[in-house]
């Protein structure tokens, strides 16, 4: 995910009331160091909380969200509170059976004994969350840390000040402020939680951020989740159904106006269907949002006028290919029209960098090979995409690739189900979340051996002797 946070966002700091972090994280720490988040009952009342939050206050949420990013209403709901409320619930119904112990064999050389893997809470974690689904990458990550027992400090983003205003007053209001706190503000606020101590760090943001969070989380050996973005890459084969290529690349590019971590970044078509997949992209932007994108209330906005500048460069950049269609911008309005461009050059900025913005490249290859090796010459991306109705040629690039994640036939679905594991690998991230992997995020997996004090076996204890080696090599 692209950073845009530049000085000018921490303008009003002046006007915020004095922030002691160390005085915040002392207290919620003081509730953990209580007890006050290890029992089920007080999970599980949290997790309802947050439900309540979310159904009871929808209206304010979506309205939020249309001004921080013009996001429709429908697109709010299903990518921010839908989601959220899903994962809540998957959180809920499966608590006790992750929270619970779980046996582990003993070995014969160990017995008689009993072994078993008791999942704790790691303790005050920091959740920073981003600005472009700054509902969903903020509470999802919060519940998943509810579940497995934690103290919170939470951290929206200042670049969607409309949600992050809403969020802190509720999460105020209907969530445990002993042990749960929501922390407004910029640059500052940032810099002066992360000076502090905790057991655990989970970030959601820019390569370049990443960077700092993780030199910061070093000062004290603190074991960090980076949820970062790159480019990743759609591959459609010569196989394919183009019409449906088009159609999900052009969902999962623009929805959020492209300022999605795991939209597709660039796409690499099989040489002989670019002209007609272009073609089913285009069709696809005018069924969604008609002839103008732009009077469209169904297309959002870019976040900030920074960013706005960033994007809309990339379209005119050297080196950035023909514009097939789209490519008018209003600054004004913060305003990027769906945009394809074809055959860019691969090392200008539009290929090079994280695009997160409506701003496609198109470029062909002869064959699968190309495809992948163009692929795996880059950075590890956070999703791939595959399309083609080929099993083989599908297990064949699932196979000889790394990322994140994958969709065949799709883009960004790969996300939802609660079971898969949601986070990159390498660049564009460490660490993982959703249903059981955020649990295990947020615990640690303490492993317990129990022993009776008879019988006390004397063979691992010195003097040693060739018959007590020999009876320990064969005891293991």
């Amino acid at each position: 995910m692209t950073d845009t946070i530049t000085p000018s966002d921490t303008a009003d700091a002046a006007d915020r009331p004095p922030f002691d972090a160390a005085d915040l994280v002392d207290r919620t720490r003081e509730g953990f160091e209580r007890g006050l988040t290890r029992s089920l009952a007080w999970r599980r009342g949290q997790l309802d909380a947050m439900a309540a939050m979310l159904n009871e206050n929808a209206d304010r949420f979506l309205d939020a969200l249309a001004t921080d990013l013009h996001k429709p209403r429908t697109e709010g709901w299903t990518t921010e509170i839908g989601f959220t409320l899903a994962d809540i619930d998957h959180q809920k119904s499966n608590l006790e059976k992750w929270s619970a112990p779980r046996k582990a064999s003993v070995p014969l050389a160990y017995q008689p004994a009993k072994a078993r893997i008791v999942p704790e809470p790691k303790g005050v974690v920091l959740i920073i969350a981003p600005w472009n689904y700054p509902l969903q990458l903020l509470l999802s990550p919060m519940a998943a840390a509810i579940g497995a027992g934690n103290a919170i400090v939470a951290k929206p983003s200042e670049l969607a000040p409309a949600t992050s205003a809403v969020v802190t007053e509720l999460c105020a209001q209907y969530l445990d402020t002993t042990t749960i706190a929501v922390v407004e503000g910029g640059v500052a606020e940032s810099t002066a939680l992360l000076e502090q101590r905790f057991d655990h760090i989970f970030f959601t943001g820019g390569t370049r951020v990443g960077k700092i969070v993780m030199r910061a989380a070093a000062e004290h050996l603190t074991p960090v989740t980076l949820e970062l973005g790159g480019k990743s890459p759609a591959i459609v084969a010569a196989d394919a159904d183009v019409e449906v290529a088009g159609r999900r690349i052009a969902w999962g590019k623009f929805v959020n106006s492209g300022q999605t971590c795991i939209a597709p970044d660039y796409v690499l078509v099989a040489r002989p269907l670019r002209d007609a997949l272009v073609a089913a992209i285009e069709r696809s932007v005018s069924d969604f949002y008609g002839d103008d994108p732009q009077a469209s209330a169904d297309y959002g906005r870019i976040i900030s006028d920074d960013h706005f500048h960033r994007v809309a460069g990339l379209v005119s950049g050297a080196g950035s290919g023909e514009v097939a269609f789209g490519g008018t911008t209003d600054a004004a309005d913060r305003y990027v029209a769906p945009t394809v461009l074809l055959d860019p050059d691969p090392d200008s900025e539009v290929m090079v960098d994280e695009i997160f913005g409506p701003v496609l490249p198109v470029l062909c290859v002869d064959d699968i090979d190309e495809a992948i090796d163009f692929v795996n010459a880059r950075d590890k991306p956070l999703a791939l995409y595959a399309f083609t109705e080929d099993e083989a040629t599908s297990k064949r690039i699932i196979r000889r690739t790394s990322s994140g994640g994958v969709s065949v036939n799709g883009t960004l679905l790969h996300i939802g189900p609660p079971d898969l594991p949601f986070g990159g690998i390498g660049p564009s991230g460490m660490g993982a979340y959703h249903g059981a992997a955020g649990f295990e995020t947020f615990s640690h997996l303490k492993s317990v051996l129990e022993k009776r004090s008879r019988p006390d076996l004397k063979v691992l204890y010195p003097p040693y002797s060739n018959t007590k080696e020999r009876l320990i090599r064969w005891l293991q």
